[in-house]
């Protein structure tokens, strides 16, 4: 296993405080690429597809909007993708894009040809199908960071679908262990307080009705588990790949201000997915009448 002794020695001290950044997380990335190996560098490019998730819903939606410049999947090659599973062609070959970017499409060109209504958001499947695929990157940590997001992610949305008496089942995305109980139980934590220790934390977070600290909690319960997990590999990828995830999370809160309102809070709050809000806004309007 690789040791980055320099790298990580010369690394600043940052909190989720921070009101400025060192550098920026893609800047993070440049400086990466002379110095980790090429199997380390994999575990970096796979945290960068969540750009290109943002990019390929962006482009469902509108095709001429601006794509987020940290994603590295171009529209003509996604497009290209798109129109060979739609006319039924040879998919062409294309080293960079991930294959569940192929099992997205047909799940979307299905549901197009059925005329069906989905009740979770395209933005949740592809993160759904996104998880799937990092938790076989093969690097326990990294595997470990992207099913806490999905579980983090499930767990919000059970307990705010059961508050609002939704059925939680046609909202949990992936097929873990944890989404097999959040479907099923009505234990008032769905059978998983054994298993899942931060999950007391998460039940309180849940009850913060201000949507900035709520997001901050969350936040913070992320980096907390990073610290901890990271506490004895130092040197090692893990902590190179922790140092990064500190530094998205710095960087949307720096990019943020109170002005920008709970709209934008909505798009980045995990736990408030956006086919839940619709549901529970319709949800509302019913019980109104």
């Amino acid at each position: 296993m690789s040791k980055y002794y320099c790298l990580i020695a010369g690394l600043p001290d940052i909190t989720l405080d921070d009101s400025r950044l060192t550098y920026s997380v893609a800047d993070f990335r440049n400086e990466l690429s002379d110095i980790l190996t090429r199997k380390d560098k994999k575990l970096i490019d796979l945290f960068f597809l969540k750009f290109d998730n943002k990019n390929l819903i962006s482009q469902l939606k509108n095709p001429d909007q601006e794509m987020d410049p940290r994603g590295s999947i171009t529209y003509d090659e996604s497009h290209a993708l798109y129109q060979a599973l739609k006319e039924e062609e040879a998919i062409p070959k294309n080293n960079r894009i991930p294959p569940y970017f192929t099992d997205f499409f047909r799940m979307y060109l299905e549901s197009e040809a059925k005329g069906d209504a989905a009740t979770i958001s395209w933005e949740d499947r592809l993160a759904a199908l996104y998880y799937a695929y990092a938790m076989k990157c093969g690097n326990q940590f990294v595997s470990d960071w992207f099913e806490l997001n999905l579980n983090i992610n499930n767990m919000l949305t059970a307990i705010t679908c059961r508050k609002h008496g939704l059925d939680k089942s046609q909202y949990i995305v992936g097929n873990n262990n944890v989404a097999e109980a959040l479907r099923t139980s009505n234990a008032r934590d769905f059978g998983l307080g054994d298993d899942i220790e931060y999950l007391p934390a998460l039940q309180h977070i849940a009850e913060e009705s201000d949507l900035m600290l709520r997001e901050k909690k969350i936040d913070t319960l992320k980096w907390n588990w990073l610290e901890e997990q990271t506490f004895f590999k130092t040197f090692d990828i893990e902590s190179v790949f922790a140092y990064m995830l500190k530094l998205e999370m710095i960087e949307r809160w720096v990019g943020l201000d109170k002005e920008t309102g709970e709209k934008t809070f909505r798009e980045i709050v995990g736990a408030m997915k956006k086919g839940s809000e619709n549901a529970l806004e319709e949800f509302k309007r019913n019980n109104e009448k």
